[in-house]
């Protein structure tokens, strides 16, 4: 089956669960987050798949072992593309994402270093304001207030060099388009359009090589 977005139902289960995010919600409205959320997704993730590779869509329930905010359930629902790529849906609308959202030690160091070089950093900057032209928003991550140790404050880009991930994002509001095959267009499209700038992360900064936690 095609991928004709979500129906509104999936918008309304989702500000139900805000407003009341329990365990007794959540099982006598299951059927709705199945058959209007996640299932929903699950086709996108298949039409998806032969360009962007398999999808995975993440657990609803929230990790409250180490958060005060001890709500087991999750406001949307994410799912990851293996080849890049993350798609998430709430009460809010859709958002879409692309990038390396957390660089790792090893990470942070090639990053960083490919930033400062003079062909590659400035490579950086023309694939930030094409990305940017083409309607995503590049954003920081976790970044630092001043220039990181070994780099000089006043370097031509010292804005890039304070992140510690860098990523393509862009949100759409609650639409009728929303539950339309115009949903799929949205999403490939950004999909596309941040395409450069999953490029040069995976040319100039890669996977991690140290151990998983």
């Amino acid at each position: 089956m095609t991928f004709d977005g979500w129906p509104a139902e999936a918008l309304d289960f989702y500000e139900h669960l805000e407003a009341d995010n329990s365990k007794t919600f959540w099982q006598s409205h299951k059927g709705q987050y199945e058959h209007a959320v996640r299932e929903p997704m699950e086709r996108l993730l298949a039409e998806l798949e032969p360009e962007f590779g398999p999808g995975k869509i993440f657990r609803p329930h929230r990790d409250v072992r180490f958060s005060a905010d001890k709500s087991p359930y999750k406001t949307h629902i994410g799912a990851h593309l293996t080849a890049g790529g993350y798609i998430q849906l709430s009460a809010d609308g859709l958002a879409c994402g692309n990038g390396l959202y957390q660089l790792a030690a090893d990470q942070l160091e090639r990053y960083r270093a490919a930033v400062a070089e003079d062909v590659s950093g400035a490579e950086l900057e023309r694939v930030v304001t094409r990305v940017r032209a083409a309607g995503p928003e590049v954003v920081g991550r976790d970044s630092l207030k001043s220039a990181p140790r070994g780099y000089a404050k006043d370097h031509p880009r010292i804005a890039l060099l304070r992140h510690k991930g860098l990523i393509a994002w862009q949100e759409w509001a609650p639409e009728p388009w929303l539950g339309t095959r115009t949903a799929y267009r949205r999403i490939t499209g950004f999909l596309h359009a941040s395409q450069p700038l999953k490029d040069w992360l995976d040319g100039h900064v890669g996977p991690s090589g140290l151990p998983t936690r």
